[in-house]
């Protein structure tokens, strides 16, 4: 397994499925809180890369190695050492931003396991990813008009598409946080487990989205993600160029023969 000084990285199977074919990065910064700075940034590029480059990763769950916080958002004392020189903050800003819409346009499904607090950079990694879920102990938020800053790194973006503009302007302008039940309520996350779950119900979507075929699911999310980008019918013309795509793989051959035999498709990802 490939090592990085600010995440771990492994695969894991699940009580679904022993195959190995999740890959597990857990954010490791345990001395800053997993607060995000330009090693931790380079770390999640890199472990994202490995997860798609590996042909036996079929899905990826981001979660956190440490007891209290998922991901606390960016280093304020690497920002401290941006004042006064833009050119630098916009080099990092940008930087963070090609690093968390990486996990967007992965090719393969991303769960977010939000274990206690998750603010700032660590609410907009959430926010690209395909699922949410947290625990009980969750507390989400965009504290960066408190700082002085705005969510710079996707958050002003994708969290109104999430939750709708009104709820989300909430959050944002307030720099409030979300109990774990205001996110399920408001459709920030998807489920709410207790913290012992947590993991075990991430790896039960890995394993879920996992057995589905690949080349499907890919196509599936990029016109999702998209689905806000583009006008009406452009976004109707690449669903029906990726549909067509599909009945060009073996894996729907295989899916629709499943459905006739009363079994479960073994999908290849050809």
């Amino acid at each position: 397994m490939p090592e990085f000084e600010t995440m771990l990285y492994s695969k894991e199977g699940s009580f679904l499925s022993p195959v190995k074919n999740v890959a597990v990065i857990k954010f490791n910064r345990l001395d800053a809180l997993n607060a995000i700075n330009d090693q931790f940034i380079r770390d999640l590029v890199a472990a994202l890369d490995e997860a798609e480059s590996d042909p036996d990763v079929r899905s990826v769950v981001l979660a956190s190695n440490h007891d209290k916080v998922f991901c606390t958002g960016a280093d304020l004392k690497m920002a401290q050492g941006l004042l006064g020189d833009p050119d630098t903050a916009r080099q990092l800003i940008e930087e963070g931003q090609k690093a968390i819409d990486k996990i967007a346009r992965l090719s393969k499904p991303v769960i977010a396991a939000i274990h206690g607090l998750c603010l700032g950079g660590g609410t907009e990694i959430a926010l690209a990813c395909d699922i949410r879920i947290c625990d009980t102990e969750a507390k989400i938020g965009t504290p960066e008009v408190s700082l002085g800053l705005i969510p710079a790194w996707g958050g002003c973006v994708r969290l109104p598409r999430i939750i709708g503009l009104g709820k989300a302007l909430e959050l944002i302008l307030t720099g409030g946080q979300l109990t774990a039940q205001e996110a399920l309520e408001c459709g920030l996350v998807s489920k709410v487990t207790s913290p012992d779950e947590l993991l075990s119900q991430a790896m039960w979507y890995g394993a879920k989205l996992g057995s589905n075929a690949p080349v499907a699911l890919k196509y599936a999310k990029i016109a999702t993600h998209e689905a806000f980008e583009d006008d009406y019918e452009d976004n109707l013309e690449k669903e029906r160029e990726f549909a067509v795509k599909c009945f060009e793989t073996k894996d729907l051959a295989e899916g629709i023969t499943a459905v006739f035999e009363k079994r479960r498709g073994k999908f290849t990802g050809e």
